[in-house]
């Protein structure tokens, strides 16, 4: 994409966005780029205050999520109580059963515990490559990200540019403190993923997720086998 055009969709969203209210803003996006807004659910506490947003006050905003295919059973219940209170659709996207196969088949269904190489081909082929194919002709990708997230996170904006997916970023909650999150979703009564109440607070696939312990960093509990330096999954990237 010309630089033109990143500077202009960067330059413009900047301009929608600028307001504290983040309904005003997520109109104000959608009136900005119709029809090219879309947003990613994992059904975390963060998703479902979004969801709730566009979903209630009926934004012309475009819900997905990746079924990577291993996540646990009270996220897929999760998924079928928002849609069960919402009446909205969620779309869904999966991995490349072509390229998943050839995978478990070479390696294994666990082989990702076995090497960082290997955890990171797994997400790619389960996460950041259906991600592709989901932010295909959109110009704002929305997300639930939260500086608390993670350590990397703590010097990022709340608009930034994907340029492995050449599509601008949104992310409405990016200063949020825990307390605030948790707080909305009580006062709207949001359905949210019961797993947060046992300790998990980052919530992936169930073999690499645990519940984090008192005074561990955020991210602990996601790849805990793994250095702390390398816990990301491809997904959300600033080349």
């Amino acid at each position: 994409m010309q630089t033109s055009t990143k500077e202009h969709s960067l330059d413009l969203l900047q301009h929608a966005t600028n307001t504290s209210d983040i309904i005003t803003a997520l109109r104000n996006v959608v009136d900005a780029f119709p029809g090219g807004v879309i947003f990613s659910t994992s059904f975390s506490w963060e998703d479902q205050a979004i969801s709730h947003i566009i979903f209630t006050e009926q934004l012309p905003i475009t819900v997905f999520t990746l079924d990577t295919g291993r996540m646990f059973p009270e996220t897929y219940s999760t998924w079928s109580s928002t849609l069960e209170r919402y009446k909205q659709p969620i779309t869904p996207y999966y991995p490349d059963a072509a390229s998943l196969q050839d995978f478990i088949e070479a390696k294994g269904p666990n082989n990702f515990y076995e090497s960082v190489e290997n955890r990171k081909q797994c997400c790619f082929i389960r996460k950041v490559e259906p991600l592709q194919r989901a932010l295909q002709d959109k110009q704002v990708w929305i997300t639930g990200i939260r500086a608390a997230h993670s350590p990397n996170r703590t010097d990022m904006t709340a608009i930034e540019w994907d340029g492995s997916n050449n599509i601008a970023k949104y992310h409405p909650l990016l200063n949020w403190s825990t307390d605030e999150l948790q707080s909305f979703i009580r006062q709207y009564n949001i359905p949210y993923n019961p797993l947060h109440d046992r300790g998990f607070v980052s919530i992936g696939c169930a073999p690499c997720t645990r519940a984090i312990k008192p005074g561990e960093d955020f991210r602990a509990g996601r790849w805990w086998w793994e250095d702390a330096s390398k816990k990301e999954c491809g997904l959300h990237v600033h080349a």
